[in-house]
């Protein structure tokens, strides 16, 4: 699992301070999740690849957040693409997007596929053989959706010399992976014996604009990874519930309450100079924080 952090603050652009957007490698897929002004030009200097997005989740429909993605639509049409592309937000992203392809007469020619989101409850929006990403409700001025990656649980692990002093070849070894127990001539090798328990699923829970909502805590708790965003301290605490965002204490609160491996927070407020502020303030209440920079890599 590998994120990297395209834009990382809030509101409005500055030079070297981009707005919310990220990427997630996860097991052999490449999620976008959310889309403010200039992705594709953060993606460009990731060196990121734009053939192999396939999903965009997006988590409401504030500029910061989404107001890059008519323009890479727009990029991969100009690019030839012809992979269908899925697109994950709010009801109202189709209107809003089509709206400038109608204007513009720049149909893509490649399928594009809405997922239009309502429901104030979590629902499976993705899943296959190896992910699944459901919806974490926010409570935030629009309606607003964090999304949880989770890992399928993987094949179980080759315990090599274990499996090869049994007498078992090789070939017999995706069997193992699988869980089958093998005989080797007259003896069934049990594969508990042969094999270690796969490697534990990883969780990934992006939590973007919100007020503090200790309701999504039953939904995130034990994920190895949490972005939640914290766009005021404490001292603006008033201001963070006028515009229904969180403080680094707040964020904090919220992974110490979901017992998360690690808080990864952003979407600061540009009003703060010094961002250790933040690492401060959280780590008072949670010991494991990091301050996600534009740029980057965390795996």
């Amino acid at each position: 699992m590998k994120l990297t952090i395209l834009g990382c603050h809030s509101a409005t652009p500055h030079e070297n301070k981009n707005p919310t957007a990220q990427l997630l490698d996860i097991k052999g897929h490449r999620f976008l999740i959310d889309c403010g002004e200039g992705t594709q030009v953060q993606l460009r200097i990731a060196k990121v690849s734009f053939v192999h997005i396939k999903h965009i989740f997006i988590s409401h429909l504030h500029g910061d957040h989404f107001y890059g993605l008519p323009g890479l639509v727009s990029s991969f049409r100009l690019l030839g693409r012809e992979a269908p592309l899925h697109i994950y937000g709010p009801k109202g992203i189709k209107e809003a997007l089509t709206l400038l392809l109608k204007l513009a007469n720049s149909w893509t020619n490649y399928q594009l596929y809405f997922h239009e989101l309502q429901s104030g409850e979590s629902v499976c929006v993705f899943e296959d053989d190896s992910v699944s990403v459901y919806t974490i409700p926010l409570k935030h001025r629009v309606y607003t959706n964090g999304f949880l990656f989770t890992e399928k649980e993987g094949f179980r692990r080759i315990n090599n010399d274990a499996a090869l002093k049994s007498g078992i070849d090789k070939s017999q070894f995706k069997l193992l992976q699988l869980g089958q127990d093998i005989q080797v001539g007259d003896v069934l090798v049990k594969n508990d014996e042969v094999t270690f328990d796969p490697h534990p699923p990883k969780k990934y829970a992006f939590c973007s604009d919100t007020a503090y909502h200790p309701l999504i805590v039953p939904f995130i708790k034990g994920v190895d990874w949490l972005y939640h965003e914290a766009t005021f301290l404490e001292q603006h605490k008033a201001l963070a519930q006028q515009t229904q965002h969180s403080t680094a204490k707040e964020a904090a609160t919220i992974a110490r309450d979901a017992q998360v491996g690690r808080l990864l927070l952003g979407h600061y407020s540009s009003r703060y100079k010094d961002r250790n502020q933040f690492l401060k303030e959280a780590e008072e209440i949670f010991p494991n924080v990091t301050l996600t920079n534009d740029g980057a890599v965390i795996s």
